[in-house]
C-alpha cells in the first residue's frame, strides 16, 4: 500500500502546485511585502551526464537552518519530490535568500565560505566543464537572459553559470573565476481575476545575473563597493606552498602536480552577496510565462514543418505501393479469379458441364450418353492436364497457404516481446496525447517521467493480454510460465541496467544517482502492481478468449523453400528497411537529441509536431512491413513472424548509430562515467523504440496475411473450399 500511495502521489501531484485538469495549474499571487521563497536545486552541464546537488558543493554557502520567507521550514530543508523529479536528478531545498514582493535590495551579504585545496580543485573542474546552477522561484527556473541579434526579442536559457574561464593579460594562461555575487531580477505582472483587482501580483520572469567580485573590491560589510564600475574578479586559485615544496624537493626543478595540489591546510575565502530588483512586465501574462524558455522553437518551426512534409512524402510513396499490392492480392489474385479455390497446395478447377448434363443416381456427372462410354484413362488424363494448368497459375504467396501460419521458432520469446511492445505503445501514445492536451506542461516538473511510469505499469494488462493470446495461437500450454516471462523479461533487464549504472553514478556522489528508497519503491511498483496486472491480462487473453482464427490449415510437413534473395536471407536486408522509418524521424530527432543531451532542461515543448511525426512514423513502419512481408511471401518464404518484428524495429539500429555520430561530432562529453551513461541510456531508449515499432510491424504483417488468405469470405459461395466437388 505504501508503494501504491507513493506512485499515485508521484503521478497526480507536482512538487508545490495544485493540478487543475486539463488546462494547467493554480495561479499563485503575492501581495506587496509578502515573502517569496527561493529554492536551490542542482548544477548540470552539457559536457557531462553527472549532476550534483547545489548544497553538496564545497564552495557555496551552506544552509544555516534559519527560517525565511515565512516558510515553516528552515533553510536546507528538502522539498518533497515526485518520482519523475527524483529520477531526473532534482534535489530541491530551501535557501537563505530573503525576497519580498516589491522590495528592491541593493545588496545583502549571504556568507563567507572558506574552501580548501580539494574544494578549489573540484570547483575549477566544474567551471571548466561548463556547469550551470538551477534555482527555482514560484516554480520558474532561474534563467540567463539573452536577446536576438536585431535586439527585437528576448529569450531565456535555464540556469546560470557558476563561473567562467578567461586568459591572463600577463602570460596568457587560462584563469578560472567563480561567481559570488548574484543580481536577481524578478519580473511581475498584475494577477488575473479578483486577485489582481485586490492588488495581487504574479511572477512572470526570474532572471539571475552572476558576477565575480574579489574581497578587495568589497566593503567591510561584504557588499561590493561598485556594482556597475570596475572591480577585481575572484580567481578560484590557491598558490602552492613553495617553502614546503622546497623542503621536500631541495635539489629538483620538477615538482609533481599532485604535490602542488596536496592539501596543506591552506584555504581560499569566498564572500557571497546578492541584490534583488522587481520590475513590472505588462507584455507577458502568467499563462504564457514559459514562452521565453522556448522562444527558439518559433525560429525552428519551419524545420518542424519540413520534417512533417518529408515524412508525409515518404509515407505517401509507400502508401501507393501498398495500395498496388492490396489491389493485386485481394482484388486481382482472389476476387478476380472465378475458376478455382485453394486446397492442399493446388488450385482445383472445376470444368463447366454442358447444358444437357445430368446427375447419375450416385451423384456422378453424366451427359447424353457419350461420357458413359468414356474410358477411365481419358478421365485421368483430363484431370492431370487441369492440375498442370492450375499449378502453372499457382505462384508466389498462394503456394504457402499450408505453411504461412506455421508456429515460428522461439515462439515462447516472441509472445512476451510483442506483449511488452504493446505496453510501451500504450505508454507512448498516452504521453503524447496528454502532452498535446497540456496536462504534462513544463510547470509539472517531473510529470512526464512520473506519468509515463504510471502508464507503463498499468499497461501491464495489455502486455499480459496480447502475450497470452498470442501464446495460445502458438499452441502453448503453460501460460503461467509465459506470464512470468512477460512480466519479468523486459522490465527486469531495464531495472538491472539502471541498477548497474546507478552504482557508477553513486560512486561519483552525483545527484543523478537514484536513492535506495526510490529503488525499493520501483521494485515494489514492479512486483506488487505490474506483475499481478500482467497475470490478470494473460489470464483473460489465454483462458477467457478464443485465439485469433486462421483462414487456412497448416500442413503436417513443412514446405521446402527455394533459394532466397540476399535481402531475405541476411541481416542486411532488415537493416536496409529500417532506413525508411529513420528518414521519417531524422529531422525531429535533431530537436529531441538537442533537448535531451545539450539543453538538459527536459522541457521539450513542441509535442504537437512530435505527435504528428510519430503518427506518420507508425503508418510508415506498417507500410514498410507490408511491402517486405509481401516480397517475402512471393519468394515462397513463410518465416515471416520474426522477420516482420525485426523489420518493424530495424530503424532502432540507425537511431543508435546516429547517437554515436551525435556523441562524436556534436557533444563534448568528458569522463568515463558520463560516456557510459550516454551510451547506456541511448541503448535503452533504442531498445524501447525498437520493441515498440517491432510490435507495430508484427501486428500489421499478421493482420495483412490473415486478410489475404481469408479465402472463405472472399470467394463466391460456389467456389469456397466446402463447395468444391471431390476429384475423380
Amino acid at each position: 500500500m505504501a508503494a501504491l500511495r507513493f506512485m499515485l502521489s508521484s503521478i497526480l501531484y507536482s512538487r508545490a502546485d495544485k493540478c487543475i485538469f486539463p488546462t494547467g495549474y493554480s495561479v499563485k499571487s503575492y501581495r506587496d511585502d509578502e515573502p517569496i521563497p527561493l529554492l536551490v536545486n542542482k548544477i548540470f552541464s552539457d559536457n557531462s551526464q553527472l549532476q550534483y546537488a547545489y548544497f553538496d558543493l564545497p564552495f557555496v554557502c551552506p544552509p544555516t537552518g534559519k527560517k525565511h520567507a515565512g516558510s515553516p521550514f528552515g533553510s536546507g530543508q528538502s522539498i518533497s519530490l515526485n518520482l519523475g523529479e527524483v529520477l531526473r536528478g532534482d534535489r530541491i531545498m530551501t535557501s537563505d535568500f530573503e525576497l519580498s514582493m516589491g522590495q528592491d535590495v541593493e545588496c545583502r551579504t549571504l556568507c563567507k565560505r572558506e574552501v580548501d585545496r580539494e574544494g578549489v580543485k573540484w570547483g575549477r573542474w566544474l567551471i571548466e566543464n561548463g556547469y550551470v546552477a538551477e534555482w527555482i522561484l514560484d516554480n520558474l527556473p532561474g534563467a540567463t537572459s539573452f536577446v536576438t541579434v536585431d535586439r527585437s526579442r528576448k529569450y531565456y536559457a535555464s540556469g546560470f553559470k557558476i563561473g567562467y574561464q578567461d586568459y591572463s593579460s600577463v602570460d596568457s594562461k587560462p584563469q578560472t573565476f567563480i561567481h559570488n555575487h548574484f543580481t536577481i531580477v524578478i519580473r511581475w505582472g498584475k494577477a488575473p481575476g479578483k486577485a489582481g483587482e485586490q492588488g495581487g501580483k504574479v511572477i512572470v520572469g526570474f532572471e539571475v545575473y552572476p558576477k565575480s567580485i574579489s574581497p578587495a573590491s568589497r566593503k567591510e560589510s561584504g557588499c561590493p563597493r561598485e556594482m556597475q564600475g570596475d572591480y577585481d574578479r575572484l580567481e578560484l586559485y590557491l598558490a602552492p606552498n613553495t617553502s614546503r615544496l622546497a623542503e621536500k624537493y631541495p635539489s629538483s626543478s620538477y615538482i609533481p602536480v599532485d604535490d602542488l595540489e596536496e592539501d596543506d591546510g591552506a584555504t581560499l575565502q569566498i564572500p557571497y552577496s546578492y541584490s534583488v530588483y522587481f520590475r513590472e512586465e505588462d507584455k507577458i501574462d502568467w499563462s504564457n510565462r514559459w514562452d521565453l524558455y522556448f522562444s527558439d522553437q518559433a525560429d525552428s518551426s519551419t524545420a518542424h514543418w519540413l520534417a512533417i512534409l518529408n515524412s508525409l512524402t515518404i509515407s505517401g510513396v509507400l502508401g501507393v505501393t501498398v495500395l498496388v499490392i492490396w489491389g493485386r492480392t485481394v482484388q486481382g489474385d482472389i476476387k478476380g479469379r472465378g475458376d478455382g479455390a485453394l486446397e492442399d497446395g493446388k488450385m482445383k478447377i472445376r470444368s463447366k458441364a454442358p447444358k444437357n448434363e445430368a446427375k447419375s443416381p450416385g451423384g456422378f456427372e453424366k451427359t447424353s450418353g457419350s461420357l458413359l462410354d468414356q474410358s477411365l484413362d481419358g478421365e485421368k488424363d483430363a484431370d492431370l492436364s487441369l492440375e498442370e494448368e492450375s499449378l502453372e497459375e499457382m505462384t508466389g504467396w498462394k503456394l504457402l497457404h499450408g505453411d504461412v501460419f506455421r508456429v515460428p521458432a522461439y515462439s515462447g520469446l516472441l509472445a512476451p516481446l510483442v506483449g511488452s511492445g504493446m505496453q510501451l505503445l500504450f505508454m507512448a501514445a498516452g504521453l503524447l496525447i496528454l502532452s498535446c492536451l497540456g496536462v504534462l506542461s513544463p510547470s509539472f516538473r517531473g510529470g512526464f517521467v512520473s506519468v509515463g511510469m504510471g502508464l507503463f505499469i498499468f499497461a501491464g494488462l495489455l502486455s499480459g493480454y496480447f502475450s497470452g493470446r498470442l501464446y495460445k495461437i502458438f499452441g502453448g500450454q503453460n501460460w503461467q510460465k509465459n506470464t512470468l516471462i512477460t512480466a519479468l523479461l523486459f522490465p527486469g533487464m531495464m531495472f538491472c541496467l539502471i541498477f548497474v549504472l546507478n552504482l557508477f553514478v553513486w560512486a561519483q556522489a552525483s545527484s543523478t544517482a537514484i536513492p535506495f528508497g526510490t529503488l525499493v519503491a520501483l521494485v515494489a511498483l514492479w512486483l506488487l502492481i505490474q506483475v499481478p496486472l500482467v497475470y490478470v491480462g494473460s489470464w483473460i487473453g489465454f483462458v477467457r478468449t478464443t485465439p485469433w482464427d486462421h483462414p487456412t490449415k497448416t500442413n503436417s510437413i513443412p514446405r521446402q523453400m527455394p533459394p532466397q534473395p540476399w535481402y531475405l536471407r541476411s541481416l542486411h536486408g532488415v537493416l536496409l528497411t529500417g532506413l525508411v522509418p529513420f528518414a521519417v524521424l531524422f529531422i525531429e530527432l535533431l530537436f529531441v537529441f538537442k533537448n535531451l543531451w545539450q539543453d538538459k532542461t527536459g522541457y521539450y515543448y513542441v509535442f504537437g509536431f512530435l505527435s504528428a511525426v510519430s503518427a506518420i512514423l507508425i503508418v510508415t513502419v506498417s507500410e514498410v512491413t507490408i511491402i517486405t512481408t509481401y516480397s517475402q511471401l512471393c519468394a515462397e518464404n513463410y518465416h515471416w513472424w520474426w522477420q516482420s518484428f525485426l523489420t518493424g524495429g530495424s530503424s532502432a539500429f540507425w537511431i543508435f548509430a546516429y547517437s554515436i555520430w551525435y556523441y562524436i561530432f556534436k557533444l563534448h562529453i568528458t569522463g568515463f562515467v558520463s560516456s557510459l551513461l550516454f551510451f547506456s541510456y541511448s541503448f535503452l531508449a533504442c531498445a524501447v523504440y525498437g520493441l515498440l515499432t517491432g510490435t507495430v510491424g508484427f501486428l500489421t504483417a499478421y493482420a495483412f496475411i490473415r486478410r489475404i488468405y481469408r479465402c472463405e469470405s472472399d470467394f463466391p459461395a460456389s467456389l469456397r473450399l466446402s463447395s468444391i466437388s471431390p476429384p475423380f
